[in-house]
C-alpha cells in the first residue's frame, strides 16, 4: 500500500493567490543586506559554488559556537533530512505525530521501520513524559521544536530526559529547530549538538530565503558532518544561496524586529479566531493551528487567500487549518475574509 502523505503550504503557482497563510515565511521579506549581497555577488554566479561551503560554514560556526568541521549546508533543510537518513539508513525510526512530512519521505526511501507516537489533543498535541518509553529499541528519532503544524516546543525539562534516554538508549536525536528564532526567549529551549544529537536549522522561514534553498545541520561529531556532506550532490548550496546566508547572519536587528512582530500578531490572531468559535491550539512560533468546520481553504481562494488545510497530516484530520502569522494588514484582511465566510455560509 503506497504511504499517503501530507503536501506542502506555499503552491502559489497553481493558483491565483495574493495573500499566502499557507507557508511559514518571515512577513517582513528578503532582509535588505541579503538584497545587497545578491546583487552585489552577481558577478560570481557565473562560477561553480564553492562545495564545501567554507566561507557560510564558518560563519554559521561563529554564530552557532561549534568548530567547522561539524557543520554541513545543504539544500533547504529538506535536503539535509534525506543526507543525513541516507547517510545512516536507520533500520527502525520514531516520529512524534503530527509533525512534518519529510521526516517520514526519507526515512521510507531507505525502508525505514517507521513508530508513530501519537500526541494527543487533549493535551495541545504536546509531547508527554510517556514518549521516553517509546525511544528503546529505536536507531534514530525526530522531534521538531516548534513542532509543525502545531508550533508547540518541546518541553525543556521533557527534552533534557529524552536527550539523556536516546544517549543511554543509543537512538540518534534529530532535533529540528528550524523555526526556534521565532520563539521568544527561544535559548531556553535550545540544546547543543553532541555525540548523539545533530541539530537541523534553515535560512528559510526566518529570513524569508524559501527561493534560494538554505538550511543548515549541525554535528556533535565531525565524523558524521563529513559523512552527510558526502551523500548527496556535489554543488547543492548555489553561489547566491552562500553570499545570501554570509549576509542574512549579521541581520540581528532583523531578527528581534521580527520576533516582536509575530508575537503581537499571534496572539492578534488567535484571540480574533476564537471570536469565531474556532479552537485555537496554543503556539510559539510563527504560525497557528486551529479546527473549523468549514471547507475555509476552498471559501478563502474567492479572496485569493490560500492556508494550509492540515487534513492530510497523520495524527490530524478533517478540519484541521494552519496560518502563517504575517503584517497586521495581511492578517486584517484574512480575519475580514474569514468574517465573510462564516456569513455567507451560516
Amino acid at each position: 500500500m503506497t504511504p499517503s502523505f501530507s503536501t506542502h503550504g506555499g503552491d502559489i503557482y497553481s493558483r491565483d493567490i495574493q495573500y499566502d497563510f499557507s507557508a511559514n515565511i518571515n512577513p517582513f521579506g528578503l532582509p535588505e543586506g541579503v538584497k545587497r549581497a545578491l546583487v552585489e555577488n552577481i558577478n560570481r554566479y557565473q562560477a561553480y559554488p564553492d562545495p564545501e561551503c567554507r566561507e557560510l560554514r564558518e560563519a554559521i560556526a561563529a554564530r552557532e559556537g561549534v568548530t567547522t568541521d561539524t557543520v554541513v549546508c545543504g539544500n533547504g533543510a529538506a535536503d539535509l533530512i534525506y543526507r543525513l537518513v541516507w547517510s545512516l539508513k536507520p533500520h527502525k525510526a520514531l516520529l512524534p505525530a503530527p509533525t512534518f512530512s519529510e521526516y517520514e519521505r526519507a526515512l521510507l526511501s531507505v525502508n525505514g521501520d517507521i513508530s508513530h507516537y501519537f500526541t494527543r489533543e487533549q493535551d495541545n498535541f504536546s509531547l508527554s513524559g510517556d514518549f521516553l518509553k517509546a525511544i528503546p529499541g529505536q536507531d534514530m528519532v525526530f522531534l521538531c521544536s516548534p513542532n509543525n503544524p502545531v508550533g508547540n516546543c518541546v518541553d525543556s525539562g521533557l527534552l533534557t530526559h529524552i536527550v539523556e534516554t536516546c544517549r543511554r538508549c543509543g537512538a540518534l536525536l534529530v532535533l529540528d529547530q528550524c523555526f526556534l528564532d521565532f520563539v521568544r526567549d527561544g535559548a531556553r529551549y535550545a540544546v547543543s549538538p553532541s555525540q548523539n544529537i545533530v541539530i537541523l536549522k534553515a535560512f528559510t522561514k526566518i529570513y524569508a530565503m524559501a527561493g534560494l534553498r538554505l538550511g543548515y545541520l549541525l554535528c556533535g561529531d565531525a565524523a558524521l558532518a563529513e559523512k552527510v556532506r558526502r551523500c548527496g550532490q556535489c554543488w547543492s548550496v548555489s553561489v547566491p544561496a552562500q553570499a545570501a546566508g554570509v549576509a542574512a547572519l549579521r541581520e540581528t536587528d532583523y531578527v528581534s524586529r521580527t520576533v516582536a512582530l509575530i508575537n503581537q500578531e499571534r496572539d492578534f490572531l488567535s484571540a480574533s479566531l476564537r471570536t469565531f468559535g474556532f479552537h485555537v491550539y496554543p503556539s510559539q512560533a510563527n504560525f497557528l493551528l486551529f479546527r473549523c468546520e468549514l471547507p475555509l481553504d476552498e471559501l478563502l481562494l474567492r479572496d485569493k487567500i490560500a492556508i494550509r488545510n492540515c487534513s492530510d497530516y497523520i495524527g490530524l484530520g478533517r478540519g484541521y487549518f494552519r496560518i502563517a502569522v504575517r503584517t497586521h494588514e495581511e492578517n486584517a484582511i484574512l480575519i475580514q475574509a474569514i468574517a465573510r465566510c462564516i456569513s455567507d455560509n451560516g
